[in-house]
C-alpha cells in the first residue's frame, strides 16, 4: 500500500463466517419481477431470489483473492471449513525464527449494509494482508441479507467466537478432531485472552451486536472461556435513523456509500416489520440495549466527510452516557466512508494515505492499551 508502514507487532485473525453466494442468478422466469433495487449493487425479485451486482468502477475492489500457502510479503492466506457452521479465512504471518510471546487476535466483520460484499474481495485483502505482514490474522463473511435477515449475522459472528474457543481448547478442527495446520499455528501463537472485534460499515454494527451477544451469554460461567473479548474497533459503522441526520443530507456520496444504499440495504437487513429505528441500526437504541451489559472498551473511528458521520458520533455519545468506555476519533479532512479500504486512493492521494496511517496507528495504540 504505497509507502505506508504499519509498524504493528501483534497478531490479527480475520474471521470469516459462512456466506451466501455473491451473486444469485435472476433466472429466466418471465413472471418474476424486481421488487427492490439498490443501484449497481443488488436486485431483489418477487420470488425472493437476490442478484448481487458490481457497479461500474468497483470491479478492482470486488475482485476475488484466492487463498495461498506460499508466503507473499511474509503472509499466507488460508480458507478453513470448520465443524461449527463457520468458514474462516486466516491471514497468518510466517513464523518468526525466534519464538515470540503470544499475540492478540483481530476478528473482522465486513461491511456492505449486511447485504453485499465478501471478505475475499481485494477491497479487504489489500488492507489486511499488509497489516498482517506486521501481525498475524480469522474475515467472518456474515450470512448476507435479505435472506437471511438479522439477527443471522450476529449468530454467525458468535459462532466464530465459539470456534475460537474450541481452537483454544485444542478442538475445532475441520473434522472435529484434527486441526488444520494453519489453525494449529493459530492455536499455538494466539493470545485468546486478548481477542478484538473489528468491523467496517455494517461490520462496525456487528462489532457492537456480537459483543452484546457475548455479554448477554456471560451470565454465570463465561461460555467463551478461555476466549476473552478485550475490545472492539468500529470503523465507519453503519448506524442510521429513520429521520435523516444532517450529515446524510449534506455530505457527498461516493462509490461505497450513497443515501439510497443507507435507506434500502438497512431496510432489507433488519427483521421484517422493523426499520432503521431498531437496535440493530439506531445509534440511540443500540446503546440503550446494552445499558445493563458489561461491554468491552470500544474504539470508534469516524471520517469527517462520511454520510453517516452524525449518527456515528451520536452512537459514541450515547454509549458514554450509558457508562460504556468508548473512544471516538475523527479522521479530519476530505476523507469519507471506509476511505482506508480504497487502495487506489491510499496509493495516490497523500491525505488518504496519511489518514490511513494515522488510523492504523490509533488501532495499534488501542490494542496495546488493552
Amino acid at each position: 500500500m504505497g509507502s505506508i508502514r504499519w509498524g504493528l507487532a501483534f497478531a490479527v485473525v480475520l474471521s470469516t463466517i459462512a456466506e451466501m453466494a455473491s451473486t444469485t442468478s435472476a433466472g429466466t422466469d418471465p413472471n418474476k419481477t424486481v421488487v427492490e433495487e439498490v443501484t449497481g449493487w443488488l436486485r431483489l425479485y418477487s420470488d425472493g431470489t437476490v442478484q448481487r451486482l458490481t457497479p461500474p468502477g468497483a470491479e478492482p475492489f470486488t475482485a476475488i483473492v484466492q487463498p495461498y500457502a506460499e508466503p507473499r510479503n511474509g503472509v499466507t492466506v488460508h480458507d478453513v471449513t470448520t465443524a461449527s457452521g463457520v468458514d474462516v479465512r486466516l491471514y497468518l504471518r510466517e513464523p518468526a525464527a525466534v519464538p515470540r510471546r503470544r499475540r492478540p487476535l483481530l476478528v473482522h466483520f465486513h461491511g456492505g449494509g449486511f447485504c453485499v460484499s465478501r471478505p475475499s474481495w481485494a477491497l479487504y485483502h489489500n488492507f489486511y494482508a499488509p497489516l498482517v505482514g506486521k501481525l498475524d490474522v480469522p474475515p467472518p463473511p456474515p450470512p448476507l441479507a435479505p435472506a437471511p435477515r438479522l439477527p443471522a449475522a450476529i449468530d454467525a459472528g458468535h459462532a466464530a467466537l465459539l470456534w475460537l474457543r474450541d481452537v483454544a481448547c485444542n478442538k475445532g478442527g475441520n473434522d472435529g478432531a484434527h486441526l488444520d495446520p494453519a489453525v494449529e499455528r493459530l492455536r499455538d501463537d494466539a493470545d485468546f485472552s486478548r481477542v478484538f472485534l473489528i468491523g467496517d460499515s455494517s461490520g462496525g454494527n456487528l462489532v457492537h451486536l456480537v459483543a452484546a451477544r457475548a455479554a448477554k451469554d456471560a451470565a454465570g460461567a463465561p461460555p467463551l472461556h478461555p476466549v476473552r473479548l478485550a475490545g472492539g474497533v468500529l470503523l465507519s459503522p453503519g448506524f442510521a435513523r429513520e429521520k435523516k441526520s444532517r450529515s446524510e443530507l449534506e455530505k457527498p456520496p461516493n462509490l461505497f456509500l450513497t443515501e439510497e444504499m443507507v435507506d434500502k440495504l438497512l431496510l432489507l437487513a433488519v427483521p421484517v416489520g422493523m426499520n432503521k429505528d431498531s437496535p440493530y441500526t439506531s445509534p440511540l437504541l443500540a446503546a440503550e440495549a446494552v445499558a445493563h451489559l458489561q461491554m468491552p472498551p470500544m474504539l470508534l473511528m469516524v471520517a469527517e466527510q462520511d454520510l453517516l458521520h452524525d449518527p456515528q458520533v451520536e452512537y459514541g455519545e450515547a454509549m458514554v452516557h450509558a457508562g460504556k468506555v468508548v473512544e471516538t476519533v475523527v479522521s479530519r479532512g476530505a476523507v469519507a466512508h471506509i476511505f482506508y479500504l480504497n487502495f487506489f486512493a491510499v496509493e495516490s492521494d497523500q491525505l488518504t494515505a496519511e489518514r490511513t496511517s494515522e488510523l492504523i496507528g490509533t488501532i495499534k495504540a488501542f490494542i496495546n492499551r488493552h
